[in-house]
């Protein structure tokens, strides 16, 4: 992008960026860290990640008053609107994928003492590290405005949609096949619609980045496979 007469405006411009960067590295290392307390069963790396949403939410709230006053006082227009406007989505975003990594943690909070067999969190680990890669990939992306990289993003969520479906019906049947699995179940079905969602604004993000970098919207529809609410289980009468 070219620099502008006024270079104060470049700053304000730049300054949006670099937010946006430090909003991304938190929201990152909060959903890897959710992860990794899930696993582990670890209450203190959950309290942490719970606590690091407070800074998440100020940056939030910083870029929106720091956009707000750019669009007031500069009145920008084609590539420069574009850029600030994607900046108030993108921080959007990131702002609910904290959120929805505290959700995991509070959920590892709430089972830390329990004890279960290790492979039912296996599935929600696995579909949790498709999503990582899915958020440092748009990041990524958005940082070098690669429109490419935003686009193969957007089209592997409908594998995250896939996973989501197939652990919902695993987790539902290990609940019925013995009712002491309901409570943890329950919260490991929620981590994983938690970590499906954060699917979902990485895609918002790639969209965003291809709004910034072409002035247009995703042509088609968004790839969505969740089946979830219309799934059923059927029962496997024992001996």
């Amino acid at each position: 992008m070219g620099e502008h007469i006024v270079s104060s405006y470049d700053t304000e411009l730049e300054d949006l960026r670099r937010t946006i960067s430090e909003m991304g590295g938190i929201a990152e290392k909060m959903m890897a860290e959710a992860s990794q307390a899930l696993v582990q069963r670890d209450r203190t790396l959950a309290l942490a990640v719970i606590a690091a949403d407070t800074r998440l939410d100020a940056l939030q709230h910083e870029i929106e008053e720091k956009a707000v006053l750019l669009i007031a006082r500069r009145q920008p227009i084609a590539i420069d609107l574009r850029e600030t406007i994607s900046a108030i989505r993108v921080s959007n975003d990131l702002e609910r994928i904290g959120d929805l990594a505290k959700n995991v943690a509070k959920r590892v909070v709430a089972i830390s003492d329990e004890v279960q067999p290790q492979q039912i969190v296996i599935g929600v680990q696995h579909m949790s590290d498709l999503v990582q890669e899915q958020l440092k990939d748009v990041l990524d992306a958005y940082a070098t405005r690669d429109v490419k990289s935003a686009l193969d993003v957007w089209e592997r969520d409908s594998a995250v949609d896939a996973l989501y479906n197939s652990l919902f019906r695993a987790l539902l049947t290990y609940m019925m096949e013995d009712p002491r699995n309901i409570s943890f179940c329950t919260h490991l079905l929620f981590c994983a619609k938690n970590v499906e969602r954060i699917g979902d604004h990485t895609t918002n993000i790639a969209e965003t980045i291809h709004y910034l970098a072409t002035g247009q919207t995703i042509d088609g529809d968004r790839p969505k496979d969740d089946a979830s609410n219309y799934a059923t289980v059927t029962a496997q009468a024992s001996n």
